[in-house]
């Protein structure tokens, strides 16, 4: 098994390389980190791909778009942590900053959960559409048809019903500002 895949990362080496470079220009990642997470994908998996080339493909891809989320989701450290001597008392001056985000950390975490629950309810197809739209994954319309058992060119119409009816629904559940003081 050892020389198969061996000789295997022979014949996919310049395919892997070529696919990296082009995907790696778009993702603001070095290609030799897209051929190394693929290699290790490769490695990782105990089977050998029934399309060597293809699955290779699809996998630079992933890594891709895996690589853009991570890049999205990572946030810069700012510097000294708070009570290194900077000068200002911790929590006061212009680059603390950091008293609001476990408050919004929270409430980022209420919505999600919020939508998770509206989308669990929705009728027919549309639970395992959204799921599959919205899966960290990031899937083509191409493969969500392919997992739902639809055809592609329908995907779009049924999407757009499919939002309709959670908008629908998060406008009822979202209340209406409460009025105050001695308004009827």
């Amino acid at each position: 098994m050892d020389l198969l895949k061996a000789d295997l990362f022979d014949k996919l080496r310049p395919l892997l390389s070529a696919e990296a470079s082009a995907e790696a220009a778009g993702t603001g990642v070095d290609a030799a980190d897209l051929e190394q997470a693929v290699w290790v994908r490769l490695l990782e998996d105990h089977r050998t791909p029934a399309d060597p080339a293809g699955w290779l493909r699809r996998a630079v891809r992933s890594e891709a778009r895996r690589a853009r989320r991570r890049a999205r989701r990572e946030v810069p450290y700012d510097g000294p942590a708070a009570g290194s001597g900077s000068g200002s008392p911790a929590g006061t001056g212009s680059g603390g900053g950091t008293g609001a985000e476990p408050e919004d950390a929270l409430l980022h975490g209420e919505e999600h959960r919020a939508l998770r629950s509206a989308v669990a309810r929705l009728p027919g197809r549309c639970p395992e559409l959204m799921r599959a739209l919205l899966s960290p994954r990031d899937l083509t319309y191409r493969e969500i048809a392919g997992e739902l058992g639809i055809s592609q060119g329908s995907l779009g119409p049924v999407r757009s019903r499919c939002l309709g009816c959670l908008r629908r629904m998060l406008a009822v559940e979202v209340a209406a500002p409460a009025l105050r003081g001695m308004e009827r």
